[in-house]
């Protein structure tokens, strides 16, 4: 007969991010994991394959909360400029925060990548969904003539993606949003 699972995966997932957020994917071992999450490696083998698994579904869990409501962030703007500024801003104070842990995605590409391809997936998927965003918001925006048309859509949003990704590193060198926020409004002037 099949044990019954005695914890709660979500919260399993969610806790075991928050350690590989902190300290990465290397320096985080299964036994921090399985002590940090209060499970013994049976049931973290059971439930997730191995560490890569609760790895992958931790990403996944940042992908559908953090990344999620960067998104959202961009529709709640009330104006081009106020949105994309509010976007990044938020970034690095989520990055800056803890001392200074940058993005857990970023963080994954710098530490993971080229070798893990469900890492560079699932950080493609991420980046790619907020460029699409960012080029549907500023397209928009210069069909309004709220923004400069003198920049592509697609190419000033990726400029963007690449200068959070940029920012969000520098987030772990500087932990300190006051001498970053000042960057965005540099940022801000391809907009112009």
């Amino acid at each position: 007969m099949a044990r019954t699972r005695e914890f709660d995966t979500d919260v399993a997932v969610s806790r075991a991010m928050e350690l590989f957020w902190a300290r990465g994917y290397e320096a985080t071992s299964v036994r921090d994991l399985t002590r940090h999450l209060g499970i013994g490696q049976g049931s973290l083998y059971a439930a997730f394959g191995d560490k890569d698994g609760l790895y992958r579904a931790a990403l996944e869990h940042y992908r559908s909360t953090f990344a999620a409501a960067a998104l959202r962030t961009l529709e709640q703007g009330a104006d081009t400029r106020t949105a994309v500024r509010a976007l990044l801003v938020e970034r690095i104070r989520i990055a800056v925060a803890h001392g200074g842990r940058g993005c857990l995605l970023v963080n994954a590409a710098v530490e993971r990548l080229p070798e893990d391809q469900p890492t560079r997936r699932t950080v493609r998927d991420v980046l790619g969904a907020n460029q699409d965003a960012l080029t549907d918001l500023l397209r928009a925006a210069a069909d309004r003539g709220e923004i400069s048309a003198r920049h592509d859509p697609s190419t000033l949003a990726a400029f963007l993606v690449t200068f959070l990704n940029g920012l969000l590193v520098t987030s772990k060198i500087t932990p300190d949003a006051r001498a970053l926020e000042p960057l965005v409004e540099v940022a801000l002037t391809a907009l112009d």
